[in-house]
């Protein structure tokens, strides 16, 4: 379980200003999470009385699903559930479940923190979960609680993972924020320790997304300086896509030990095939990671709209779209700092 999804191309699916279509739906299930990671909700802006969607704010599982089959029969054929931590969602099996069964959709994938993960693995396996990506950003117990806000243990994560595995989820991928004078020297250990696993570990350069995460430049590792870093100690090689649009640049290790991927939101963008949509938890949809603004979607659900209604109101917003944050990223977009926050709409 987790081996690469097959992409299908809906040539009816919508598409936007610049010819891209939409294909990857990644909804937010809550706002809410145990972390307090500075590079998404750092404790400092998100104190312990900082008020979070209430319940009723929130989509419903069932609004959630009606949703899903609306982008699936635009051409949406995988879902990933982010947060916040989407764990803290309670009964997620029951939604996996749903969406697993919608038509048109052949892939649901998850992405979490992993600290909740180890005891509910198994029943996201049943419910139909094809693949996991887990964040990890250092081996280094002292380094992973500082970069969770005091909140986590690596030792949870790394036990979130043996769980996974003997669920049957035999090729996760291991999401790493790479910040300077953080742990981008710990960067060789992470990958040491998961050579010849089957896992993705996938760096993830730094990125000035929302608005209270204190970016700076300096602080963002090129993945090019990442690659030669590693590439001394281990040759690489580059491998082709596995699809168009995918996020992360493949490489592998020459002698077998496995894969790895690079994020370059920064210093290589990927704007121009961008094929994903993200629902907010109370139902937003917006266009871009790097957004102010989404488009009102729970009003109209549940005001009674068809879905007829629902697909020509998302169908316009992504032929309006014309997002290219990353490409266009100047100091002068960087002033323009009205931004959705990460964890409302999932990395």
């Amino acid at each position: 379980m987790g081996a690469p999804i097959p992409v299908r191309v809906d040539a009816t699916s919508p598409a936007d200003r610049r010819g891209r279509r939409l294909h990857d739906l990644r909804i937010s299930v809550i706002d809410r999470c145990n972390f307090r990671c500075p590079y998404c909700m750092p404790e400092d802006q998100y104190p312990r009385d900082h008020e979070f969607l209430g319940k009723a704010e929130r989509l419903r599982f069932e609004e959630i699903e009606r949703l899903a089959r609306v982008f699936a029969g635009l051409g949406v054929r995988k879902l990933r559930l982010t947060g916040g931590e989407p764990l803290l969602r309670r009964e997620l099996p029951v939604l996996v479940r749903a969406l697993a069964h919608v038509p048109g959709i052949d892939d649901v994938a998850l992405t979490t923190n992993g600290s909740l993960l180890a005891a509910r693995v198994e029943a996201l396996r049943e419910a139909g979960l094809g693949r996991i990506t887990i964040s990890l950003d250092t081996l280094d117990p002292a380094t992973f609680r500082a970069m969770s806000g005091g909140r986590g243990e690596v030792a949870d994560v790394l036990g979130a993972i043996a769980a996974a595995e003997r669920a049957g989820f035999a090729r996760l991928k291991i999401n790493c924020v790479v910040m300077r004078g953080t742990n981008d020297g710990q960067v060789l250990d992470l990958l040491e320790h998961f050579r010849g696993s089957g896992h993705i570990v996938r760096l993830i350069e730094y990125m000035d997304v929302g608005t209270c995460n204190d970016w700076r430049r300096d602080l963002v590792v090129p993945s090019a300086e990442l690659r030669a870093r590693i590439d001394a100690r281990w040759p690489l090689v580059e491998l082709e896509p596995n699809y168009g649009g995918e996020v992360a640049r493949r490489w592998a290790f020459a002698d077998g030990g496995g894969e790895i991927g690079f994020i370059s939101s920064v210093s290589e963008p990927f704007c121009g095939d961008c094929s994903r949509a993200r629902l907010s938890a109370d139902g937003r949809l917006y266009t871009c990671l790097f957004a102010a603004t989404g488009c009102d979607l729970r009003t109209p659900l549940r005001s009674g709209a068809d879905e007829a209604t629902l697909a020509g109101l998302v169908g316009a917003v992504w032929n309006a779209r014309e997002d290219r944050y990353s490409e266009a990223r100047s100091e002068a977009t960087l002033a323009q700092r009205e931004r959705v926050e990460m964890y409302s709409i999932g990395g």
